[in-house]
């Protein structure tokens, strides 16, 4: 296989590490498993062409993309719906969408695993028309975000505490947004703290990211807290993946909603970790199987169990 690595220096742990010297050995890891290897490495503002750039390239199979959250969203936005295959090394903070995949969360792990990788076809969504691979939320996550901009770090640990930080003020002065969703099944109207809607739905037990990528639904995620302490227990509830267990948690699973908010106030949301202008109609729409990802090789049997066959990735 041919792979097209595009770094982005600017984004998540890679700001820490010599880009360089990690390209050569991730070109070497790949090339000893009989593949070839291409790399680029880019700022941020260099990201979007030199992704699209590689998704146009007929002499690349794979593009490999290692940066943030926002990294890993505009490599899927460029692959979506082709035949070009993205490997997700997992440079961001969390790593929701590489969790999801199975990828291996060191740098240097995540390369040996692609080498002898199987091209897995999982779902996407998009948000009118922005394709997302993990969540799109309003209300508590944006102003999570927008605070925790404003805070100085420069480091993964930094950049949690900073969270941590951020959450704590925003609970103390907790938002609340009036919103009409509509669902096939269903119409909501609810004043609410936060809503996150998820590429497939949250596991259960750890951080929340979808134990099945490939399930073709959407998770429609609503709280009714509003008091310090369920906000508060809201996001142990995140952190832990007890969503069911929440009384504040309302869930529903549709291929399709329509949100729409109410404000006098100019709103924002998140998508893929990426603050974003919030229009007052967002329609949100999942794209079964639109996307072909490279996962290492346990990974299809073992936790994609009716996703279809795997497509074998031969070395060389």
């Amino acid at each position: 296989m041919n792979f097209l690595m595009v770094l982005n220096k600017d984004g998540g742990t890679l700001r820490s590490l010599d880009v360089e010297e990690f390209a050569i050995r991730a070109r070497r890891a790949l090339e000893d498993a009989g593949h070839t290897v291409k790399s680029r490495i880019v700022t941020g503002k260099g990201l979007v062409s030199a992704l699209e750039e590689a998704a146009r390239d007929d002499g690349a199979d794979v593009v490999m993309a290692g940066g943030g959250d926002g990294t890993v969203s505009a490599a899927a936005a460029s692959v979506m719906g082709g035949e070009k295959v993205l490997a997700v090394l997992p440079a961001g903070t969390m790593n929701l969408f590489a969790r999801s995949l199975g990828v291996p969360l060191s740098l240097d792990e995540a390369v040996t695993a692609f080498a002898d990788g199987r091209v897995r076809e999982v779902d996407i969504a998009t948000a009118n028309g922005k394709p997302f691979v993990h969540q799109f939320s309003v209300g508590m996550h944006p102003r999570i975000v927008e605070m925790r901009s404003r805070l100085a770090f420069s480091s993964r640990l930094g950049k949690i505490g900073a969270s941590l930080r951020a959450a704590l003020d925003t609970i103390r002065n907790p938002v609340q947004l009036k919103v009409t969703l509509h669902m096939p099944h269903a119409e909501v109207i609810a004043r609410t703290a936060g809503i996150s809607i998820s590429n497939n739905l949250y596991g259960e037990g750890h951080l929340p990211y979808a134990d099945r990528p490939d399930g073709g639904v959407l998770g429609v995620y609503i709280t009714s807290a509003r008091h310090r302490r369920h906000l508060l227990l809201l996001c142990l509830t995140a952190a832990l993946g007890r969503w069911r267990a929440s009384d504040q948690v309302e869930i529903h699973e549709t291929g399709t909603v329509m949100l729409r908010t109410e404000s006098r106030r100019r709103q924002r949301c998140v998508i893929d970790g990426e603050l974003q202008p919030l229009d007052p109609e967002t329609e949100i729409r999942v794209h079964p199987r639109a996307l072909k990802v490279l996962v290492p090789a346990g990974h299809n049997k073992d936790t994609l169990p009716e996703g279809g066959d795997a497509i074998g990735m031969p070395s060389g």
